[in-house]
């Protein structure tokens, strides 16, 4: 089975703590909701401490076009991905060896936060060795699934082409999307949540001989889900202004509804049991959507305390934050023979799993 040797990730330059967020919020919505305050408990009760943009907050006072916006994320996105790569393949907590970037035959590119033609890893590709003839599989519009379901596309190449070593790169800048006019509750629950992330993923297929420090996860399978009429649960508004967010406040009971049945459906069909589960490789969407995942799936808070830990510094980087929680499970060392589940929930209204294996 194909496997997953290294995750590299790269930190956007600019911190930015919760509180201050919270400053900025207020001073931007508290002329459009008279219960502001209220409103603004969502920023303390939602576990964020701490998060990363490519900008500093004074950028996020003046209003700026579509373009300007873009052309900054074609920028950043070039740069912070080529540093992703880098630190992917030259990992040392899990490689053995560094790898060659001409050894990568192909790349999955994975972002909903901007647009660019050619895509963000042609450009990436003329900046750093890798071979002209490596395939290019750019994935738009997966939100906050994606990093999961690049983890899925790149499993099922790799079982086509056994020799094969894959990057999947998530590249997500997502406070470029703010819209400083938008004064609705979704994008004021935006503003609390999400956070710039990126993060590159090494996986090979059966035939690849790589030494790795330790255990790492081989892929046993995967799911894709799509629940049937949910365009409006979450994903964007594309106006002349930009990506206006969607996000329903349903979200939470959404997932407790209609997770659980998923899993086990998931689970069944590889005949492995919930309890034999050691590792939950969870996309942190927000506190509730931890404390759904628990609900639904029966799980001690402690199992969640990676995916909590990685909300609580980095915030929601949408496609992104699941392997950054990856990243900290494999460096953790998990044991030979522990099983894991990988999971992210997206626009659509939709959900990918995969199920781990150390070996």
């Amino acid at each position: 089975m194909p496997k997953i040797l290294s995750v590299g990730t790269s930190i956007p330059k600019y911190p930015i703590q919760q509180d201050t967020v919270v400053e900025f919020a207020k001073e931007l919505f508290e002329d459009s909701f008279k219960d502001i305050n209220r409103l603004l408990t969502v920023f303390q009760n939602g576990q964020i401490e701490k998060r990363h943009f490519a900008r500093d907050v004074e950028w996020f006072r003046e209003p700026h076009t579509l373009q300007e916006k873009n052309d900054i994320y074609i920028k950043e996105a070039v740069a912070y991905g080529a540093e992703a790569i880098n630190a992917c393949l030259h990992n040392s907590a899990t490689l053995s060896q560094s790898i060659a970037h001409e050894d990568i035959e192909a790349i999955f590119y994975i972002s909903t936060t901007g647009m660019s033609t050619p895509s963000i890893e042609a450009r990436i590709m003329n900046i750093l060795p890798f071979s002209p003839y490596t395939k290019r599989i750019p994935i738009w519009g997966l939100g906050c699934a994606g990093g999961a379901a690049g983890l899925s596309r790149a499993y099922e190449y790799c079982l086509a082409f056994p020799k094969a070593k894959i990057l999947v790169l998530c590249v997500e800048l997502c406070s470029l999307t703010f819209q400083k006019n938008d004064r609705s509750k979704s994008n004021l629950v935006g503003t609390s949540l999400f956070a710039d992330g990126i993060a590159c993923v090494l996986m090979v297929g059966d035939e690849v001989q790589i030494d790795s420090k330790g255990a790492c996860p081989k892929v046993l399978g995967s799911q894709s889900t799509l629940m049937e009429n949910s365009e409006d649960v979450m994903g964007w508004e594309i106006k002349n202004e930009g990506l206006y967010v969607v996000f329903s406040r349903d979200i939470p009971v959404i997932i407790t509804n209609w997770l659980a049945p998923n899993v086990t459906r998931f689970l069944d069909n590889h005949h492995v049991k919930l309890d034999e589960l050691d590792h939950f490789v969870l996309h942190p969407g927000g506190k509730k959507v931890l404390e759904a995942y628990q609900d639904c799936l029966g799980l001690e808070a402690e199992k969640l305390n990676t995916s909590l830990q990685v909300l609580k510094e980095y915030g929601n980087m949408s496609s992104a934050t699941v392997l950054y929680v990856l990243k900290e499970i494999m460096e953790k060392g998990p044991k030979k023979g522990e099983k894991g589940i990988a999971a992210a929930l997206g626009p659509g209204f939709s959900s990918e799993m995969l199920l781990l294996e150390w070996e």
